[in-house]
């Protein structure tokens, strides 16, 4: 076997073969030796028709699967012999395919680029440094009883946040549509679950009035004989509440599933959450440095297949999450580019740290992972044997594992600089409030 390798600029390489015609008659002749002893051919007892005949029957068929069997394992071989590394598939360029002659093609394809690693100690990071003080303890159960307000009826207008039960009938071209009706409906305004017209007309209703307005439905809406339709409403308010912060008592504490009720066990409980909650929103904000750090200091070459794969699979993404399935849908391609490029050249980065590093997956970290995973179900054991049994979300667990090591790898080689912070500073809590 001839080879011949040209660089064609970047990454592409251009990797020509020649393989003796002698090498594939033989094969040919082997596998139609081998089909002669068992065909069944007309006019010929099992195993007994002549080789011009299993030839002729079967000749062009062998050759072509000859062909491209040795192909594939001339391109293996080559590929090793010149020591390369594809990126991808290659795009065969076919040169002399004549029978009774060698065969000559071209591959096509890019390489993977050579990463080398910028000095790990010249990244900076800042970790914000705080503590969940009794402050942000008493901001958090505020919010956690406004989450779970109580309602006490009241004599006055309805006003924003309030819960106004009604009855209502609903209109198109005066004919009553279906699920245009209801009694004793609670809606609490500004909440946003109905119409906003629907809202709108309950500000300043006390209990007995009635009240008649038009809506249009969205566009979109889920219901097609609804969307985009106007429709006349008649509401009777029977009760206008007002919302409250629930009280501070044994049943709020036990609504959180602290068994005894007590106040204290519930603020121990809130508190260990919002630690870990702590240590999590830290541990992001480091990690998202690391990767910007080497990010930018190891600018690399990236094959256009790589990145082209990328952009097609954040495309699905997007398509997904938008509950689309038809691919005329998919989002234009320009948007995701920076975004695949990234995520390739820090996979090719990671996995070089990682070899680097001779890090290798941590099988207690990776149960101690699946565990908190679990944890978050109602059935625990039942989920962690799901995941067992999966051999690609046990290889994803594993592969965030690794990335877990990583960052704390490159944390104990980099600069850290300590911030003081605060609470809601790093969690974002006030934000969310506001």
């Amino acid at each position: 076997m001839q080879v011949s390798l040209t660089a064609t600029g970047g990454l592409e390489r251009r990797l020509e073969v020649a393989i003796p015609a002698a090498q594939v008659d033989g094969e040919v002749a082997q596998r139609l030796n081998k089909i002669s002893r068992t065909a069944r051919l007309k006019g010929f007892r099992p195993g007994k028709a002549p080789l011009a005949v299993i030839r002729q029957q079967y000749g062009d068929q062998v050759q072509s699967e000859v062909i491209n069997d040795l192909m594939r394992a001339s391109f293996s071989e080559a590929v090793q012999r010149e020591k390369l590394n594809p990126a991808g598939g290659p795009r065969i360029e076919p040169i002399s395919m004549a029978p009774g002659a060698d065969i000559k093609y071209a591959a096509v394809f890019e390489v993977m680029p050579e990463v080398r690693l910028a000095p790990i100690s010249d990244i900076t990071i800042e970790k914000p440094v705080a503590d969940v003080t009794d402050k942000d303890l008493d901001a958090m159960i505020d919010t956690l009883r406004t989450q779970r307000p109580v309602f006490n009826e009241v004599a006055r207008a309805a006003a924003a946040k309030d819960r106004v039960t009604v009855d209502f009938t609903g209109r198109i071209d005066d004919v009553e549509f279906d699920g245009g009706s209801g009694q004793n409906v609670t809606i609490t305004i500004g909440e946003g679950r109905v119409m906003k017209e629907f809202e709108d007309a309950l500000v300043g209703a006390v209990q007995g009035d009635s009240r008649d307005f038009t809506a249009t439905f969205a566009a979109d809406h889920a219901n097609p004989k609804l969307a985009g339709k106007q429709a006349a409403f008649h509401v009777t308010v029977s009760k206008v509440e007002e919302q409250s912060a629930a009280p501070l008592d044994e049943s709020f504490a036990k609504s959180f599933g602290i068994a005894d009720g007590s106040l204290e066990s519930l603020r121990s409980e809130v508190r260990a959450n919002m630690e870990r909650e702590l240590a999590d929103a830290i541990r992001a904000k480091l990690r998202t440095q690391v990767l910007e750090g080497l990010y930018t200091r190891n600018p690399l070459e990236l094959p256009r297949q790589l990145v082209e794969e990328q952009i097609q699979e954040l495309q699905l993404e997007m398509l997904r999450r938008a509950g689309a399935r038809d691919v005329k849908q998919m989002p234009p391609r320009e948007p995701f580019e920076e975004p695949a490029r990234r995520r390739v050249a820090l996979s090719l980065l990671m996995s070089e740290l990682v070899r680097q590093a001779n890090l290798k997956v941590s099988r207690e970290s990776v149960q101690e992972r699946l565990n908190e995973l679990a944890a978050s179900y109602s059935n625990p054991e039942e989920v962690r044997r799901a995941y067992l049994q999966n051999p690609d979300s046990m290889r994803q667990i594993e592969a965030q594992v690794l990335e877990s090591q990583a960052i704390d790898w490159v944390i104990g080689q980099a600069k850290v600089n300590e911030r003081p912070a605060t609470f809601s500073e790093i969690t974002q809590f006030g934000a969310a409030q506001a």
